[in-house]
């Protein structure tokens, strides 16, 4: 009698964690968009600056933290970055925000970065807000297009993507002028 007392609560228990246990859903739940700024339509925006990369000098706004593999082509060479973003081509524009992020050398046959960056915000009522790029930058392409991944602030819940052209490329100092159009859906 014991033995059927014991088999039968085993049952019992066995049964209670099937039925607790569900199909493993209980970690999402369906929710309510407009207690997260999602009531209004989204909106496209278009934003427009330019990005300066310095790798020399004595306030070099990147650094290479690992050598590259093949030097011809930059593989294997990793360079985080703090470059400013400003409104107009010269460097002196007014700065808008910061690019801060990882460009990578991904490419073995040619000069092509795996770009990792957030655009930090800094004026205007986009200030404190981001927009993140995640792609292939293959830098000698005339136009080259990478795709926006997600932001935060007023880029909440962002996609869409960016055009990149080169405006300047200098070897021998290390600078570089890079315009970016960047077209966002955001809510």
């Amino acid at each position: 009698m014991t033995k059927l007392i014991l088999i039968f609560a085993a049952q019992i228990l066995l049964l209670v964690a099937v039925a607790t246990a569900g199909d493993g859903a209980s970690f999402a739940r369906t929710m309510n968009q407009k207690h997260h700024g999602i009531h209004q339509k989204e909106k496209l925006t278009h934003l427009h600056f330019y990005w300066h990369d310095s790798t020399k000098g004595r306030n070099p706004s990147s650094v290479m933290i690992q050598q590259p593999i093949l030097n011809s082509t930059l593989f294997g060479s990793i360079t985080m970055t703090d470059d400013p973003l400003t409104t107009d081509e010269p460097r002196n524009s007014t700065v808008v925000g910061q690019a801060q992020g990882i460009y990578a050398g991904a490419a073995q046959r040619e000069v092509g970065f795996l770009m990792v960056l957030n655009f930090a915000f800094k004026i205007g009522k986009y200030n404190g807000s981001t927009i993140t790029v995640l792609g292939r930058n293959t830098v000698f392409s005339k136009v080259r297009e990478m795709p926006v991944v997600g932001g935060s602030g007023m880029f909440r819940f962002a996609s869409g993507y960016v055009e990149v052209q080169t405006k300047l490329f200098d070897s021998k100092t290390g600078e570089a002028t890079v315009e970016y159009n960047c077209y966002v859906l955001h809510y």
